[in-house]
């Protein structure tokens, strides 16, 4: 098997010589063996062929000098001597007719290349008989563009967008168009030159120096939303990514990634969330309708609904009754599994509402844990659950910021409590939850005694590092040059309301509203004081603040069921 990495990559010229070609997606747990012969910022991608290469996955490569990172993965793989067959083949950046002629060139190169390495005869009819009509799709669907993305990641993507998905990466956006009967009568010159210039004629990847072929990618009626992907280091698509967003028009979603398979429950949850903004959170295709014993309850007019919110800190459940009204509500902490938090986290909330179990007709879960609790009938994402939850706590909210136990959120939303757009922080623990628990417990206070002592500061005191591990470090180095700790939890509070302050402004404010914060976190005045600040701005912080995304998820329960009776 010839694995490549480019979409400009002449596979059919290998099916000349009975062989078989595949994109290299390999997307490991780590980088620990790429990780000792390899720069540290070399992009996840160009880490993950060398990984590949060195477990053994992959013995003919061929590779393209399409950026820097190529060229630096071809001299160390090289270096490795653990490919069979090696190939840099040379990629002009223009497509006029010099640069085909040399392309041209540069395909036969490879072609003898190969020849002399595997001792086979190149077939030309063989490679002709690749080549066929190319048919265009016309039916709605997402585009997922960008650099290139995983097989694991793509299959992510299509099982929770329910419209169809073109992956118009670097890629998977490959498309020839050339007929054998074109072909046939051309000696070997023309033949290369032909099958160069359609290979340059395909819709250009963003390294191309001659880009306005691309901008028909944006410009397509059936596009009706971007999942636009990035690799953490690669400047290329980072560059395109600032461009589109100011001019395009549909959902946009950007998720970066390393090329490894970690963070792949905060992926999730940011996809889920895309698919719930676009298609809507009522046809999510939940896991059971109203039960037959569910609508008989509901006939006699005392029935409750529940949701559930399983976070990395804490399990919230919010009981609503038969007219949407809070009945009870419950926190405990997260822990022994997201099932077991949740049974219990319910069981009390039902003993304090005094019912029984069997009165609640509808469980809808939210959180990272949702996946992992049986007991819902559906399962919607912290962030449509946050904006609904806020939306029906204050009408006038349109931007929400939820800082929980692993992430931040800046979530915008309209005037139905819908989701508009959404962004989140990276998988780096800055500014969440857990980061002020760290804090907290290198000062040995209480996050309750966190927060009061952080009100009396007076020094203004800068902590430079967002990173949790150098922010302790530099906490422990200002004790020990007897800095007040009111002025180092202050600090600490502008820091974190820095982070969470520059990812709302990158969401950007479209529709004038107020500001709200959720989260456990929103109990800490001394950030919010720093965050109102930082964004010029008042926040409207209610008593239920760490219930939103549970009462969110109550709300869709309450009314799925109200829509079944509406319409029996």
């Amino acid at each position: 098997m010839i694995h490549y990495v480019c979409k400009y990559t002449p596979i059919e010229l290998f099916q000349g010589f009975g062989e078989e070609c595949a994109v290299l997606e390999e997307m490991p747990e780590n980088f620990e063996q790429s990780d000792q012969i390899a720069h540290a910022n070399l992009c996840g991608f160009g880490k993950s062929v060398i990984q590949a290469v060195l477990e053994g996955k992959v013995k003919e490569l061929i590779l393209v000098n399409c950026c820097d990172s190529m060229r630096r993965v071809y001299d160390i793989v090289q270096n490795t001597g653990k490919c069979q067959f090696l190939y840099l083949l040379d990629l002009p950046h223009e497509d006029h007719e010099c640069e085909k002629v040399k392309f041209a060139r540069s395909i036969q190169n490879l072609k003898d290349a190969y020849a002399a390495y595997s001792h086979k005869t190149f077939d030309s009819r063989l490679f002709l008989n690749t080549f066929h009509h190319a048919t265009a799709e016309s039916q709605p669907y997402i585009g997922l563009l960008g650099v290139r993305v995983s097989g694991i990641l793509e299959q992510m993507i299509r099982q929770n967008i329910q419209m169809p998905v073109q992956n118009l990466t670097c890629t998977g956006n490959r498309k020839i168009s050339l007929l054998p009967e074109d072909l046939a009568l051309l000696d070997e010159d023309a033949l290369f030159l032909s099958y160069a210039d359609a290979l340059l004629s395909q819709m250009p990847c963003f390294r191309m120096n001659t880009n306005t072929r691309r901008n028909q990618l944006y410009l397509d009626p059936n596009l009706k939303g971007i999942i636009y992907h990035t690799i953490k280091f690669c400047d290329y698509y980072g560059f395109e990514y600032a461009s589109i967003k100011q001019n395009i028009h549909v959902p946009l979603l950007k998720i970066e990634t390393d090329f490894t398979s970690q963070s792949a429950g905060q992926l999730l949850t940011r996809i889920q969330a895309f698919s719930e903004t676009i298609e809507g959170s009522e046809d999510m295709d939940p896991k059971r309708g109203i039960s037959e014993e569910a609508k008989e309850k509901m006939k006699s007019g005392v029935y409750y609904v529940a949701g559930i919110d399983s976070g990395s800190t804490s399990t919230d459940v919010v009981i609503l009754d038969q007219n949407g009204k809070i009945q009870s509500t419950m926190i405990i902490p997260t822990g022994g599994g997201a099932m077991m938090s949740a049974e219990k986290s319910l069981d009390l909330a039902v003993e304090k509402a005094g019912i029984q179990k069997e009165d609640i007709v509808r469980i809808v879960t939210t959180g990272y844990g949702r996946a992992y609790i049986d007991s819902g009938d559906d399962s919607i994402t912290e962030i449509t659950c946050h904006a609904k939850g806020a939306h029906y706590l204050n009408p006038n909210v349109r931007t929400v910021i939820d800082i929980g136990g692993q992430d931040i959120k800046a979530i915008s939303i309209d005037e139905h409590g819908a989701v508009t757009n959404f962004l989140m922080n990276d998988k780096c623990a800055a500014g969440t939850g857990r980061f002020l628990e760290m804090m907290a417990r290198t000062l040995g206070l209480s996050l309750e005694e966190m927060s009061q002592k952080g009100l009396e500061w007076k020094e203004n005191i800068v902590i430079s590092s967002m990173c949790t591990v150098f922010a302790e470090s530099e906490v422990v180095s200002l004790v020990a040059q007897n800095k007040a700790v009111a002025d180092i939890i202050h600090g600490l509070n502008v820091s974190v309301a820095s982070k969470v302050g520059a990812l709302a402004a990158r969401l950007g404010k479209q529709n004038p509203g107020e500001y709200m914060m959720t989260g456990g976190v929103a109990k800490n005045q001394g950030i919010i004081n720093a965050l109102e600040e930082k964004l010029g701005a008042k926040l409207y912080i209610c008593d239920e603040a760490q219930l939103c995304g549970a009462l969110g998820a109550a709300l869709f329960a309450y009314e799925k069921c109200t829509s079944s009776q509406s319409e029996g």
